[in-house]
């Protein structure tokens, strides 16, 4: 099941992203490993202008994605972040319905373009953003916070 974070979710939902992380054995600084805010994510995504859907299978979360108005980015544009699938769900197109549910939404939250950040180590990743319609940029928007971010991309929503 989809469906919008709840508080409950704070701990399952970082300690799946991190363990995203650690299976891949992916770089961790500078990145949403180490940000705080990743423990605290239904606080952080409670506010109108965002949202954070998570995959919920057999009363455990599996995978997260989401739409933040992260600081300083341009006007009617919004960030895809807390993009993870745990490993034994990827390539079942879970992460593809997380991705065009969080499109949908940016789109009725007045969101015209989503900017991602990401890293050679979610290279997978990064080949289904240029999929589905993501850009490559030569520098990054807007102040996300994770300096360890190598990859921005850009897709146009409308």
């Amino acid at each position: 099941m989809i469906r919008k974070i709840q508080i409950s979710d704070n701990k399952p939902c970082a300690t799946m992203i991190r363990g995203v992380f650690d299976e891949l054995g992916a770089a961790t600084k500078g990145t949403v490993y180490e940000d705080p805010t990743t423990d605290r994510l239904f606080e952080l995504f409670d506010r109108e202008s965002a949202v954070l859907f998570v995959l919920e299978l057999n009363g455990e979360i599996k995978g997260s994605c989401g739409v933040y108005p992260t600081e300083n980015l341009p006007d009617g544009v919004a960030e895809l972040v807390k993009f993870y699938i745990s490993g034994d769900q990827r390539g079942k197109g879970w992460g593809r319905a997380l991705m065009m549910k969080s499109e949908e939404e940016a789109r009725k939250l007045g969101y015209n373009k989503l900017y991602i950040e990401s890293t050679d180590d979610f290279i997978a990743a990064v080949t289904m953003y240029e999929k589905n319609g993501y850009k490559m940029l030569s520098a990054p928007l807007g102040n996300s916070g994770h300096p360890g971010c190598k990859i921005w991309m850009l897709k146009n929503l409308i």
